[in-house]
């Protein structure tokens, strides 16, 4: 009798975990910058500045944003692959002040090792998502690959004066984060069995926990600039937020959120590669590392948090506004006229 060959886990055939597999910065750079943007008189926003979602003038009080996000598998459980990838396609429709409302799902699936049942869970994982965010998951596109790969194009609506991007940051605005670093750090042990089994529960709590308090915090005018951080780290994203806003940050250390359970995984040296490229990407923008605190400001977040540029005179404003939401928020700097980040290892509270 032959025995019933092992399944492979899905982190097995995918040479990076979920938001770490995004293509490396410079190379982002270099191909973009060989493509012209479209003329089209409805885009009012396309990749020029890297936000999170394309906006289209669709009439006077409603603008159209569409995003395509997927990934590879962060997690082994079909079904959570889908949850994770789902939450975080959407999170780029937030990111923006909107409304998501239609979404269709692309997967690569190799059928020659995973059986079409686990690719139905990814589904369906999805579906649970989506029907708990109020969007249609209503179709979408599948092809043969050689490892898995799943995420949702996702249309939403957002008010004129709500829309928000990553370049109306303004110099003295203090920087919030919605969730804590660390997310690639857990995923790398996941993938390498390291995992503990309360960390894992860390991870699917990050990792699928909604970023729509973005739509609420739109709504208010002390709110100046959005975008989620995802792949490219926290300075890869606050960068983007920077030079499309032509501003510089400062970074505090001591005000740095850090999911639970990490220290045992940085000690061993547990950390994504795209860590290392993250930080290659961003090195000669950065003032003021010390030692090995890139493995956390550079860390691949696969469905990670919003990071906000806030009025100077509103933070008490909005943090009441984000407990009244169940939102924890982290100020962890401040904007500045001099480009660049600098990193600092105490936030001084001024």
């Amino acid at each position: 009798m032959n025995p019933i060959p092992r399944l492979p886990r899905l982190t097995e055939l995918a040479p990076a975990s979920g938001c770490g597999c995004k293509l490396p910065s410079q190379q982002l750079e270099i191909i973009l910058s060989q493509v012209q943007p479209s003329a089209s008189g409805g885009l009012l926003l396309g990749w020029e500045n890297r936000d999170d979602a394309a906006v289209y003038r669709f009439s006077s009080d409603r603008l159209l944003l569409s995003t395509a996000d997927f990934m590879s598998p962060p997690v082994d459980d079909p079904y959570d692959f889908g949850r994770i990838a789902a939450t975080n396609a959407i999170s780029d429709i937030y990111a923006m002040g909107g409304e998501p409302m239609l979404a269709l799902g692309i997967l690569v699936w190799p059928s020659n090792q995973l059986t079409p049942e686990m690719g139905a869970e990814v589904l369906n994982g999805a579906r649970e998502v989506c029907d708990d965010e109020g969007v249609a998951l209503a179709g979408g596109h599948s092809v043969e690959g050689p490892q898995p790969l799943f995420g949702l194009s996702v249309n939403g609506w957002v008010a004129p004066e709500h829309l928000r991007t990553n370049s109306t940051a303004r110099e003295g605005d203090w920087l919030y984060l919605t969730k804590p670093l660390g997310i690639g750090v857990l995923t790398a042990a996941l993938r390498r069995q390291t995992l503990q089994s309360g960390d894992l529960f860390t991870l699917l709590q990050l990792t699928t926990q909604s970023n729509k308090a973005g739509a609420q915090f739109a709504r208010e005018e002390y709110v100046h600039s959005m975008t989620d951080v995802t792949g490219f780290g926290l300075l890869g994203h606050l960068l983007e937020m920077c030079r499309a806003s032509g501003t510089g940050a400062d970074l505090y250390l001591d005000a740095l959120p850090q999911a639970k359970g990490l220290d045992p995984y940085l000690f061993s040296m547990i950390v994504p590669d795209q860590t290392y490229r993250n930080w290659n990407a961003v090195e000669a923008q950065v003032r003021g590392m010390q030692s090995m605190e890139f493995l956390l400001l550079c860390d691949p977040q696969t469905s990670g948090g919003l990071l906000l540029s806030v009025h100077a005179q509103a933070t008490d404003t909005f943090e009441t506004k984000a407990r009244e939401l169940n939102q924890p928020v982290w100020r962890i700097g401040r904007m500045k006229s001099k480009p660049g980040v600098d990193i600092l290892p105490r936030f001084n509270g001024a």
